[in-house]
C-alpha cells in the first residue's frame, strides 16, 4: 500500500509586522485625538462662555437662590498666639472699654488746656517767660519767678495776679489734678520767716494754691510742693543759670486724683527726679523732656535771687 505524502504548511516569519502596524496606527490615532483636545479655539470658547453665563443668569432670575453668608465659619480652636484684637468680632471687655475711653478723654482735656494756655498766655510764651510741655499723661506750665515774686518774698507782685487769674479761668473749667511746685537757686536765705530755701519755695507754691482757690479753682484738686534749691535746671555758678532755677511749675495731671503718682518730666534732659509713690516709698526716674513751647530766659541776676 502506497504511503500518502503529507505536506506541512509553511509559516510566515513576518506575521508580527501586521500586529505592529495595527499598534502604530492606534498610537497615532491616540496622539491625534490628544492634540485635538488640547487645541482650543479661543473664539468658540468665548462664545460658549458668554452663552453659559447668560443662561445661568436667566435661571437665577427665574429661580432665585437664597443669600448666603460670606463670613467664614471658625472650625476648631482659635490660634492661641493670635492677638485678641486680630480675631474677627472681638470686643474689649466693659472694664477695658471704660478705661480706654477715660484715657482718651483725659488726653483730650490736656490738649484743650494746652491750646487755651497758648492763646491766653501767648505773650508770655513769646517773651520766653513761660513754657508749656507735657505728653498724654500730664501738662507742665513753668513760669519764671522773677515775674511773680520779689527776691526773698512769697507774696506775688501785682502783675502776677493777672497771670494767676488767667490760669484759674482756664483750669477752673476742668477737673484735672494740679500740683504747684516751687524752686529756688542755691543762694542762701536766712530770715525769720524763711530760714532756708525749703521754706521759701514751699511758701510760694502754697501762696499760688491759695490765689487759684480764690479765683475759683477747687482746692481739693490742688497740692503745693517746695523743692528748694535741689532740682536745678541751670548752672547755679552763673547768673543766667540761677535765673532759670528760680521758677514755679504747675503740673496738670491727666488723672483726677491729686495724691496719685504723677509720671513727671525732669527739669532738664537726663536728670532724675524722686517720685513719691502711693505706698510712701520713693523711686528715682530719668525721663526726657518732651516738646516744649517757649523757653525760660537767661535773665540777668542783678540782685534777683531766690
Amino acid at each position: 500500500m502506497a504511503k500518502r505524502h503529507v505536506e506541512h504548511e509553511h509559516e510566515n516569519p513576518e506575521r508580527w509586522l501586521v500586529s505592529y502596524a495595527d499598534f502604530i496606527t492606534l498610537l497615532f490615532a491616540f496622539f491625534v485625538v490628544m492634540y485635538a483636545v488640547s487645541s482650543v479655539n479661543e473664539g468658540k470658547m468665548k462664545v460658549l462662555s458668554e452663552a453659559m453665563t447668560e443662561e445661568f443668569r436667566t435661571r437665577s432670575v427665574q429661580f432665585p437662590v437664597p443669600p448666603t453668608s460670606l463670613k467664614p465659619i471658625q472650625i476648631g480652636e482659635l490660634n492661641r498666639e493670635q492677638p485678641a484684637s486680630m480675631v474677627e468680632g472681638h470686643k474689649l471687655s466693659p472694664g477695658n472699654q471704660i478705661e480706654q475711653a477715660q484715657g482718651d478723654e483725659a488726653e483730650e482735656e490736656l490738649e484743650g488746656i494746652k491750646k487755651e494756655l497758648e492763646v491766653k498766655l501767648g505773650e508770655l510764651i513769646g517773651e520766653n517767660l513761660l513754657t508749656i510741655s507735657g505728653n498724654g499723661r500730664w501738662l507742665e506750665i513753668e513760669i519764671n519767678s522773677n515775674i511773680l515774686f520779689e527776691s526773698g518774698e512769697a507774696e506775688p507782685i501785682g502783675e502776677a495776679n493777672t497771670i494767676f487769674l488767667k490760669l484759674a479761668q482756664i483750669l477752673g473749667e476742668y477737673g484735672n489734678a494740679i500740683r504747684v511746685e516751687g524752686f529756688t537757686d542755691d543762694l542762701p536765705i536766712n530770715t525769720a520767716r524763711f530760714p532756708s530755701n525749703w521754706e521759701l519755695s514751699a511758701a510760694r507754691a502754697a501762696r499760688i494754691v491759695t490765689i487759684l482757690t480764690k479765683y475759683g479753682v477747687d482746692p481739693r484738686r490742688m497740692a503745693a510742693v517746695g523743692y528748694g534749691e535741689y532740682q536745678p535746671v541751670g548752672d547755679n555758678r552763673s547768673s543766667e543759670g540761677r535765673a532759670r532755677n528760680r521758677r514755679v511749675v504747675l503740673v496738670i495731671s491727666a488723672d483726677r486724683q491729686v495724691r496719685k503718682q504723677l509720671d513727671l518730666s525732669v527739669d532738664s534732659p537726663g536728670q532724675s527726679r524722686d517720685v513719691m509713690k502711693l505706698d510712701g516709698s520713693e523711686k528715682s526716674e530719668t525721663v526726657q523732656r518732651p516738646e516744649v513751647i517757649g523757653r525760660n530766659p537767661a535773665v540777668s541776676a542783678s540782685g534777683n535771687s531766690n
